[in-house]
């Protein structure tokens, strides 16, 4: 059994907190955050063991479906994603800049893990849906060639739902640029 983290984001907060209470229900799990996001959707982000996880999302899928907006589960997610959530994550080396944007909170944290994952780059913040009207965005960086290479397949992993919204590569960002980004 190996760590894994999993998430429902749903269209409504009544729904959201329902689908909450049933993924606690489910499995052995622990919340990691449940709270609104813009504009009023409900997002649930656990952990636990990958088949716990799953089992708990799988539950908040059938039973509250028709409200669900997206979802995953993530069996060993890198490790870099929770600082690049609370926007911890410190970048000794500003070399190029990746941007990613999705229209989904879940989409985003898949295409976090799946760019970490596929290259030597550095997350350095994930905005999942706040003062976003529900989109979100990835910022990382690396080598030009990493960071191309990771917001490809970042893209291709958030388009497969649909929720891939658009992306950008800076090969050398102006030194104003990083300040106003950090």
């Amino acid at each position: 059994m190996s760590k894994a983290i999993g998430m429902a984001e749903y269209q409504t907060v009544s729904t959201g907190i329902q689908a909450a209470d049933m993924m606690i229900k489910t499995a052995e799990v622990e919340v990691v955050e449940a709270q609104t996001v813009c504009p009023g959707k409900y997002m649930i982000i656990i952990s636990g063991e990958l088949s716990a996880v799953r089992a708990a999302v799988d539950a908040a899928k059938t039973n509250y479906g028709e409200k669900l907006i997206d979802s995953f589960v993530l069996g060993n997610p890198d490790e870099s994603i929770f600082p690049a959530i609370y926007g911890a994550n410190e970048v000794d080396e500003k070399k190029a800049l990746g941007v990613l944007e999705t229209f989904s909170v879940a989409a985003m944290i898949v295409a976090a893990d799946t760019a970490a994952k596929t290259a030597d780059v550095k997350l350095i913040e994930l905005r999942l849906a706040r003062g976003m009207c529900g989109k979100s965005y990835m910022l990382i960086s690396g080598e030009v060639a990493a960071v191309t290479a990771a917001i490809e397949s970042s893209a291709q992993a958030a388009g497969g739902k649909g929720m891939f919204l658009d992306s950008s590569v800076i090969a050398n960002p102006d030194s104003k640029l990083w300040e106003t980004i950090m």
